[in-house]
């Protein structure tokens, strides 16, 4: 019994040294600033930028010479700014970002010509076929970009069956991106009082099969193009584009586009058409029309000048 345990505790000093020497030798040296900067980063692990979680992104900061295309969507400028300080590096400006739903087609302007009646998962509908309605390009609205978001910044509008971005939620992490399958979302620039013009379509098919199967849908008429003065919209494959970083926002684009396809959001209401100035002036110089005099009772009234009496 003794000369047992004697021998299990020998041997387990001699697996003890080995493994010490083993960790010796194989050890990897991890610069300790990584565990610092990590404590800085938000901890959503999102992937965001386009690294494993908050570690990943961590290393890449402190072994990269400069900071240039390295941003945190989650943490935002500021988290960037005190990482490069904490280095001792200038982290590059960028524009706040959001997603951007780029449908319109409801149910009421997108008529449905079949049901699906399978898997409730955008990826698995969009991979069997092209959708419930004439429009191939369209928001299929089963939620997978709602299930990827982590942070509860989009939902399904039960009336229109389109997902809905909360402009206050959204990190612009991407993840929502990644996951529609038909490429309808985007990461566009927030704008000042999150104000944005956006085209909200995605149909590249000619206008009148694009009209056909969405009323509100981009025909590619081009009107947009000729009516923006800040070359900030192009026209390709049938559908146009607003540049969000070109784009100063005066909203001649929305007025001229015929079918609505561009949209305007978190602007104040346009002001409402009065009355012109000439319109009332011409109303007030037209003559009043005198009325009759009353006849007194018992007198007759007198016959115009041109009338003969019998």
């Amino acid at each position: 019994m003794i000369f047992t345990v004697l021998t299990l505790c020998v041997l387990g000093v001699v697996a003890a040294v080995a493994l010490y020497f083993v960790a010796k030798k194989f050890h990897v040296w991890e610069d300790p600033r990584i565990d610092d900067v990590e404590k800085m980063l938000p901890g959503a692990n999102c992937g965001g930028c386009g690294f494993p979680g908050c570690r990943g992104m961590a290393s890449a900061l402190v072994k990269a010479d400069s900071m240039e295309g390295l941003a945190c969507p989650v943490g935002g400028a500021a988290t960037m700014k005190a990482i490069a300080e904490y280095l001792g590096r200038v982290a590059e400006e960028k524009e706040p970002e959001v997603a951007v739903v780029r449908c319109s087609g409801s149910c009421e302007v997108r008529p449905r010509t079949n049901r699906y009646d399978g898997v409730k998962s955008c990826a698995v509908a969009s991979s069997l076929y092209a959708g419930e309605t004439g429009c191939s390009f369209g928001c299929v609205g089963f939620g997978d970009c709602v299930a990827a978001c982590a942070f509860g910044a989009l939902s399904i509008d039960p009336e229109t069956g389109l997902p809905v971005v909360d402009d206050e939620k959204c990190t612009a992490c991407g993840k929502c991106v990644k996951a529609c399958p038909k490429a309808i979302i985007e990461l566009r620039k927030k704008g000042p009082k999150s104000r944005r013009v956006f085209v909200s379509c995605v149909n590249k098919d000619k206008g009148a099969v694009t009209r056909k199967a969405c009323t509100v849908g981009c025909i590619g008429c081009g009107k947009c193009v000729k009516t923006c003065p800040f070359e900030a919209i192009t026209l390709e494959n049938n559908l146009a584009y607003i540049d969000s970083y070109k784009c100063r926002m005066c909203r001649k684009c929305v007025v001229e586009c015929p079918t609505g396809a561009i949209h305007e959001e978190n602007f104040p209401p346009r002001p409402v058409k009065t009355e012109e100035p000439a319109a009332k002036a011409t109303a007030a110089a037209e003559p009043v029309k005198a009325e009759p005099a009353p006849v007194e009772a018992g007198k007759t009234q007198p016959a115009p000048e041109n009338v003969v009496e019998k």
